[in-house]
C-alpha cells in the first residue's frame, strides 16, 4: 500500500530542499524526490562553491532575500557541524560612473549592510595579485563570501531525512491533465500520492512542462575553470583573496578563492547556447582556454602560465530577465513550480523556500515578478 503525503517535492536541489525544510517546520509530511540525487554534477546545485553577496544593484528585493538567507545557511552549518559558509568578502570592481554600483551602494546602505569603498590604488595595495588598470573603484562587502554548494545541499537533505522527511532517488514522469493532480508516477512504475506537488527541477523544468515552459525557462551552457596557484603560496586562498566581480570587463568575469585545494575558480558571466542537462557535452573547448589565458596574463599575472587543473561545464536555467519563477501551474491547481534560479539563485534557497511555503500554506500574497504571467519568451537578462 502506497503512502499519502501532504506534499511531494520533485527536485532535491537548493530550491526543493529548502522548500521541504519549511514544509517540515510547518508539520507537513513530505517526500523529496530527485532523479540523480542531491547536489549531483548535472544539477544547478552541484559543484563546490557559490557566491553569496548582498549587492544586486538597484534590486532591493534580492538584497533582502540574501540578507534573510545567510543566517539560515549559518544555522544549517551549526546544526549539521559542517563548514558551509566561508566569509571571504565579496569585492566589486568597476568605474565610479557605473550606475549599477551606485545603486548597489545606496541599497546596501539603506539596509544596513556594511561596505567599504576603495580607490583603485587601495584595491591594488590590498590585493597585489590583481592587475585591474581599467577600474577606478572597488566596493567590498566584508561580511559576504561563498557557500559550499554540493555539500550544503547534501547536508540539508541528510538533516531533513533525520527529521522525518522521506527521500527517494527516482525519475518522475511529467504530469498531464487539468484540475487537481492526485499522484505522480516514477519511471520505475511507483505511484506517489500527495495533497500538493512542488516541481523544483531546475534545467529539467522545460522537459517536465514542455508546452508551458519551453519558451519560459532557458537552460544554457556555462564554463568554469579552476587554476592551480604556484607552489608554496596562499595568495589565492582566504583571507588573502576575496570573491571578486570585474564589472568593467566585457566578459563580466567573476572569481572565487581556492577552497579545499580545488584551485582558484574563475568564469565569464555569459550564456552559451541551449543545453541539455541530461546529455549535453560537459567538455570545455580549447578556444575557451585561449580566451581565459589572455585574461589571466593581463589581470592576474601570477596565474598567466599556471596549470588549468580542472574545467567544468554546468548550466544556467534562467527566465527571460533572470527573475525567479515561483507560481502555481495554470491548469493543475495543486501543483507549484519553482525555478529559473541559476546564475544567482543558490544563495536564496532559504528565502525562496520560506516564501513558497508561505504562499502554499498561508496564502501569502505573491510577488508579481515571480509569476508565470510575467515571463516573456525573449531573453533580455537584467538580474545578475
Amino acid at each position: 500500500m502506497s503512502r499519502h503525503y501532504d506534499f511531494a517535492v520533485i527536485g532535491a536541489g537548493v530550491f526543493g530542499a529548502w522548500t521541504a525544510h519549511f514544509l517540515l517546520r510547518n508539520r507537513s509530511s513530505v517526500i523529496l524526490l530527485d532523479a540523480y540525487g542531491p547536489g549531483n554534477s548535472r544539477a544547478s546545485s552541484g559543484g563546490e562553491t557559490r557566491v553569496i553577496r548582498m549587492g544586486y544593484g538597484p534590486d532591493e528585493l534580492y538584497t533582502r532575500w540574501a540578507m534573510r538567507s545567510l543566517p539560515q545557511w549559518r544555522e544549517l552549518a551549526e546544526r549539521t557541524g559542517r563548514e558551509l559558509f566561508i566569509q571571504s568578502g565579496v569585492l566589486w570592481v568597476g568605474q565610479e560612473s557605473d550606475s549599477y554600483l551606485k545603486s548597489l551602494m545606496s541599497v546596501l546602505s539603506r539596509n544596513g549592510v556594511r561596505t567599504e569603498r576603495l580607490s583603485n590604488n587601495e584595491v591594488a595595495a590590498r590585493w597585489p595579485q590583481l592587475r585591474l588598470d581599467d577600474i577606478s573603484q572597488g566596493i567590498l562587502e566584508p561580511e559576504s563570501g561563498l557557500l559550499m554548494a554540493r555539500s550544503g545541499v547534501q547536508a540539508l537533505v541528510k538533516d531533513l531525512i533525520q527529521n522525518g522527511i522521506e527521500f527517494q532517488q527516482a525519475a518522475v514522469i511529467p504530469p498531464s491533465g487539468q484540475g487537481k493532480l492526485a499522484a505522480v508516477q516514477t519511471a520505475a512504475g511507483e505511484r506517489i500520492s500527495a495533497g500538493g506537488f512542488i516541481f523544483a527541477c531546475g534545467p529539467w523544468l522545460p522537459k517536465v512542462f514542455p508546452t508551458l515552459l519551453r519558451e519560459r525557462i532557458f537552460p544554457s551552457r556555462q564554463e568554469v575553470f579552476f587554476i592551480g596557484p604556484p607552489a608554496g603560496t596562499d595568495d589565492f586562498r582566504v583571507p588573502k583573496m576575496p570573491v571578486w566581480l570585474h564589472r568593467t570587463h566585457p566578459g563580466l568575469p567573476y572569481a572565487l578563492p581556492d577552497v579545499e585545494g580545488r584551485g582558484f575558480k574563475i568564469a565569464f558571466y555569459r550564456h552559451g547556447g541551449a543545453f541539455d542537462p541530461d546529455d549535453g557535452s560537459r567538455v570545455v573547448p580549447a578556444s575557451s582556454l585561449d580566451e581565459l589565458r589572455v585574461y589571466l596574463k593581463k589581470h592576474i599575472p601570477a596565474l598567466g602560465d599556471a596549470a588549468v587543473i580542472e574545467t567544468r561545464v554546468c548550466q544556467y536555467e534562467n527566465t527571460w530577465n533572470g527573475d525567479f519563477l515561483i507560481d502555481q501551474h495554470p491548469e493543475l491547481e495543486n501543483v507549484w513550480i519553482a525555478g529559473g534560479g541559476s546564475g544567482h539563485g543558490f544563495k536564496h534557497g532559504p528565502a525562496l523556500g520560506e516564501y513558497l511555503t508561505g504562499r502554499m500554506l498561508k496564502g501569502t500574497p505573491g510577488e508579481m515578478r515571480f509569476s508565470l504571467a510575467a515571463k516573456q519568451s525573449s531573453q533580455q537578462r537584467a538580474i545578475y
